[in-house]
């Protein structure tokens, strides 16, 4: 990992220089804005008439309030540039392109998710509520609700770390790693020696990481040096210095799958940070599951959808077949049911996991209008009738989940959220602090973390339901990036949820309507940041 070292330099450079590429292009255009207007007034009617025409196409957008008025503010700032900015940034070729990849793809992966309609049956005559919840998971994302499946709920990243060593050294068939960071150190070097071992076991290894997410944490062409042992890499959308709202459609999950029966997921990326090798930012409290069973099958195709989507060989047709069929030996094919775990030369048999309740993961794409990662959390909190418990690392909602949490708290639900004392991003930190006022005057406890950075994503409600996955509650989370969770009901790990939470409280302080109201200009600055949250 040496030569990682030496590779700083090369990434610092460029990053430097994809830093100018950007500033030049949004130069060239102003430049070009500016003398057009001062020589020619037909053409700055035409401009005039394009950003009224955008601001028309945003509002008639069926997105989020926020973000239309977030970006309709400086476009009317920059009255003839912005909205030429934003055609420049919105209608990219190469972000069509990519949509109808991811489009593409998630067809491909939905043909093998086939939901057993007697779990459905047998939850909607237990509660109708939680029925309403697993029927919307599938139907919205067509991710499957599954009993024969347990769940291992970890309350730091050293517990998930101990484990993922563990189960990847067992791995006999294959590994699939996706993740928003990776980052030389303690974690991934003793991750990669693993993976090293086991390509030269004729284990298929496969890792996708986020260029963005790894832009400052990874050398430039890093893919290229794990493909060179052995390892199958993607780095997903890679980052380039041309000016597209694709860039904001980053890879923000975080899964391990061995051999198709055992999966990981949650907040921990592989970085020291994230099992406090080193404090970053005080202590780092994080979370995380290891699923075992029938479940863990959809966290598969989840990692197979991106993986066709960013993939550099040929793609071949995918065609749907009534059964799962076990890969043959030499390069793997498209078809996920090859990778299917329960079937042996005899056929299908049934998952050998006994049911710890029902578990149903899923994902979230920004590229379909379908919000599910929020639309999980919003039926979380419309449902309880006794506590919600909230931990995320950004509070910065929209006015959906704003009014779900006032109303529920205000119906008498105890609605308590914790969120970090310490920061990785003040500005962001600012903007949420924003939402306190609103949030405690409505009856919400809020505590901030007092011994570092909470970067743990989890809804428990009423010892019933829970869910812990990767979106945070921020606009760029619940509406720009790739995100998954695990949805649970009525399974053991809901009350190792619950009780995390509380055991972390007495390491917090509850933050007062009076800590809120001391200084008038913070005040003034948190509401104007506020304004501008979906951009952040």
């Amino acid at each position: 990992m040496k030569q990682r070292r030496t590779d700083y330099t090369l990434f610092i450079e460029k990053l430097i220089w994809i830093a100018f590429l950007l500033i030049l292009q949004v130069s060239v255009l102003l430049f070009i804005y500016i003398k057009l207007r001062e020589q020619f007034f037909y053409i700055q009617v035409v401009f005039t008439v394009i950003t009224m025409l955008v601001i028309v196409y945003l509002l008639n957008k069926p997105d989020n309030p926020a973000f239309q008025l977030a970006w309709c503010i400086p476009i009317l700032i920059f009255p003839i540039f912005g909205g030429l900015l934003y055609l420049i940034l919105a209608m990219n070729r190469t972000r069509f392109n990519f949509r109808n990849s991811i489009i593409k793809s998630h067809l491909t992966a939905k043909i093998f998710l086939t939901q057993d309609q007697s779990v459905l049956k047998t939850i909607q005559e237990q509660n109708l509520h939680a029925f309403a919840q697993a029927n919307y998971i599938v139907n919205a994302s067509s991710f499957s609700i599954y009993e024969n499946t347990k769940v291992e709920y970890f309350s730091s990243g050293e517990e998930q770390f101990h484990a993922m060593v563990k189960e990847l050294s067992l791995a006999q068939d294959f590994i699939f790693l996706e993740y928003f960071i990776i980052q030389d150190g303690v974690f991934w070097n003793a991750i990669l020696d693993i993976l090293k071992e086991k390509v030269t076991q004729n284990v298929d290894v496969r890792i996708i990481f986020d260029d963005m997410g790894c832009i400052r944490t990874l050398p430039p062409d890093y893919a290229d040096t794990l493909n060179e042992m052995g390892i199958r890499c993607i780095a997903f959308n890679p980052f380039k210095p041309v000016l597209s709202l694709r860039l904001s459609n980053r890879d923000h999950r975080k899964i391990a799958v061995i051999d198709g029966h055992t999966a990981f997921t949650g907040g921990i990326n592989l970085a020291d940070e994230y099992i406090n090798v080193y404090e970053r930012f005080g202590h780092w409290k994080d979370s995380g599951l290891m699923i075992r069973g029938e479940a863990a099958w959809s966290l598969t195709l989840i990692f197979l959808h991106m993986w066709n989507l960013g993939r550099r060989e040929p793609k071949k047709t995918v065609e749907a077949r009534k059964g799962p069929e076990r890969r043959s030996t030499g390069s793997p094919p498209d078809d996920a049911a090859s990778f299917y775990p329960w079937r042996d030369e005899n056929g299908i048999y049934a998952c050998p996991i006994k049911s710890d309740g029902y578990v149903q993961p899923y994902a979230d794409s920004p590229i379909d209008p379908e919000n599910v990662g929020e639309h999980v959390y919003i039926q979380i909190i419309n449902n309880a009738r006794e506590y919600v418990y909230i931990n995320t690392p950004y509070l910065v909602v929209d006015d959906n989940l704003l009014s779900a949490l006032t109303l529920s708290a205000k119906s008498g639900v105890d609605v308590r959220i914790i969120t970090p004392h310490r920061w990785d991003k003040w500005i962001v930190a600012t903007a949420s602090r924003s939402y306190y006022r609103q949030l405690i005057r409505a009856g919400v406890k809020v505590y901030e973390y007092s011994a570092g950075f909470n970067h743990s994503k989890t809804f428990v409600s009423d010892d019933r339901v829970a869910t812990v996955g990767t979106t945070n509650l921020d606009f760029r989370s619940l509406y720009l990036h790739f995100e998954c969770g695990v949805w649970m009901y009525r399974t053991t790990s809901i009350a190792a949820v619950k009780e995390d939470f509380l055991n972390t409280l007495p390491a917090c302080h509850e933050i007062t309507l009076k800590d809120c109201s001391r200084n008038a200009a913070q005040r003034i600055f948190q509401d104007v940041l506020r304004l501008f949250a979906p951009l952040m």
